[in-house]
């Protein structure tokens, strides 16, 4: 009787172990990283924007933004950071593959995808029981073993390339041969009534529901193409924004950055410098008015067509009782894309467009087949009241927002200030869900190690910062340079928009780089100018070559890549039939 009783015992802890077991993995919250492309700092509006964005401000009221998070200045490395925690020179993605020298190309940290020598946080949080999932744009390696299915998500839509059209399956430049999109990691079709947004939400609820009822948690990654170009959005969407912009970019963009000034995002006196890119708007007619103006509505319908089936998505846990126990992590790649210039009517504009299958008529901007950007001077409103844009290194290509949210989450509609950098994401990720970061040593072999803070004490009001002001960051993209330090930054940005000169400010109090302080600190100007060269260094960051061109290394590279294999064919057809040609024309000349 004794025995019987000691094995029931036994049979008891068991059981209550086993029924235990469910709850501890429920009480990890499940975690939603929702990455928006090409969006700028002042583009929703818990940052100051005219473009309604419901679902985004009821998160930001349920947690805590950042006012100074930055990310590289393009969609790849900040894509390879973000997942990993490791610096872009170390992780294999120091510049998008499109436009890596041939030079550089040669070195193994520069590949443009995403390295063996890290390890994502997909697949640490799989290791810990949770599901992974991934709808949207990976840009990381496509090759079979690159692509996100074998890097730790369980399963996966996902399109490979740069960018793709929002209204079908089509390459939006002529560099890509087709858009290529996968599904769990094998060549897909997409639906007929596709639009981006809308399908890459309903694949995450999809998935989601998929193991519903198991107890697990999940991590989300819902990385959407809006709003990279070409800039489409339903009709209906864009209708809500004809006649915003009808004052042009000069308007919106000190209209920003007021906002931004009444918000406390940026200081009160916060000012900003005009760029050079950005032109007259008076100076064109009012046909060309009209019309740029609407470019920037289809702009806005985008952003709001975004935030719609985000706010699906977030209903739909609600729906099914997952909601309290989800955190959710918002923020953009980089700032707005300023591609496409402001002559967009020019006859070479619309006959390279029609190469492509495009048109950019007014009439239909936005819609099936129509090709839509918003230029450089409405991209540097989207960033306002910052300077710069997409592939710089000014605040406008760099700082971008940052949403933290969640039931569960201490601190409620709050800001911080404090310096965050897009390496941190992945160490909060795995703080939120208990998970340590490998030390060294995964799966056998040897991987870089994370570099990023956990910014989780901040959102839980613990401290003020997680840098110290003595910490220095550093970053490089194809030549644009940074290195942040406590509220000071130092940059250099490339021609034509830069001046290649290294410049001081204190980006906490002046936000909009409007005064350069290295005459006025050069201690401080010299040390971290010393910090920088330390950095790129240490990380094997390579010098570009003297005639680089970003555009046309990507044109390069784009036609290369594309059609290698038809000149190859071109040549070995020629090598073939050459002695055929030369028999033939022989055996004429001795006939003759």
């Amino acid at each position: 009787m004794i025995c019987s009783l000691r094995s029931g015992g036994a049979l008891l802890s068991v059981l209550a172990a086993l029924w235990q077991a469910p709850l501890a993995l429920a009480s990890r919250p499940n975690i939603v990283l929702v990455l928006a492309d090409d969006l700028g700092f002042s583009d929703i509006a818990p940052y100051g924007s005219e473009i309604s964005t419901p679902t985004l401000s009821a998160l930001a009221r349920n947690g805590i933004s950042f006012s100074n998070y930055h990310t590289a200045a393009s969609c790849a490395p900040t894509r390879g950071m973000l997942l990993t925690g490791v610096d872009s020179h170390r992780n294999g993605v120091p510049n998008i593959p499109e436009t890596i020298s041939p030079e550089q190309s040669q070195h193994a940290n520069y590949r443009g995808w995403l390295s063996h020598d890290v390890v994502t946080v997909a697949s640490l949080l799989q290791d810990a029981g949770y599901h992974t999932y991934m709808a949207g744009k990976w840009h990381l390696g496509q090759q079979p073993d690159m692509l996100p299915y074998r890097r730790g998500f369980e399963r996966t839509v996902t399109m490979a390339d740069s960018g793709a059209d929002n209204w079908e399956q089509k390459p939006y430049i002529p560099i890509y041969a087709r858009a290529n999109w996968y599904a769990d990691g094998e060549r897909t079709t997409l639906p007929a009534d596709f639009y981006s947004s809308r399908f890459l939400v309903d694949k995450t609820i999809e998935f989601i529901d998929s193991n519903g009822a198991d107890g697990q948690p999940f991590f989300a990654y819902l990385p959407f193409q809006a709003v990279h170009i070409p800039v489409q959005a339903p009709q209906e969407f864009t209708d809500q924004y004809m006649g915003v912009y009808d004052a042009g970019w000069d308007v919106l963009r000190e209209r920003r950055r007021d906002r931004a000034r009444q918000l406390g995002i940026v200081p009160a006196d916060a000012n900003m410098v005009r760029m050079s890119t950005t032109d007259n708007w008076e100076s064109y007619s009012p046909e060309m008015r009209r019309y740029h103006a609407k470019r920037m509505a289809v702009y806005a319908g985008m952003v709001a067509a975004m935030d719609h089936h985000l706010g699906r998505l977030v209903q739909h846990l609600k729906d099914i009782g997952r909601y309290e126990d989800t955190i959710f992590i918002f923020t953009s790649d980089n700032g707005a894309e300023a591609s496409g210039g402001d002559d967009v009517r020019s006859l070479l504009m619309r006959l390279s467009l029609r190469y492509s299958d495009y048109n950019n008529d007014y009439d239909t901007l936005g819609l099936k087949g129509s090709f839509n950007t918003i230029g450089p001077s409405f991209a540097s409103a989207a960033v306002g009241p910052l300077a710069y844009y997409k592939f710089y290194a000014g605040e406008g290509g760099m700082r971008v927002p940052l949403i933290v949210a969640g039931e569960s989450l201490p601190l409620k509609d709050q800001w911080t200030s404090a310096f965050a950098w897009v390496t941190d994401i992945t160490p909060t990720i795995l703080d939120l869900a208990g998970v340590d970061a490998p030390s060294g040593h995964y799966g056998g072999r040897r991987v870089e190690p994370m570099t990023g803070r956990s910014l989780l004490p901040l959102t839980r009001g613990e401290v003020d910062r997680v840098y110290a002001a003595s910490e220095a960051v550093g970053y490089e993209l194809a030549g644009n340079s940074a290195l942040f330090q406590g509220d000071y930054k130092i940059v250099r940005n490339r021609a034509p928009v830069g001046d290649n000169r290294w410049h001081l400010y204190d980006i906490v109090n002046d936000p909009g780089e409007t005064r350069d302080l290295g005459d006025a600190m050069p201690g401080r100007f010299q040390a971290m100018q010393a910090a920088y060269e330390a950095y790129a260094e240490d990380n094997g960051v390579l010098a570009l070559p003297a005639s680089y061109d970003q555009a046309f290394q990507g044109v390069y590279n784009g036609i290369r890549e594309r059609y290698t294999p038809q000149i190859m064919l071109a040549l070995l057809t020629v090598l073939t039939l050459l002695p055929f040609y030369i028999v033939y024309r022989g055996a004429g000349r001795r006939r003759g």
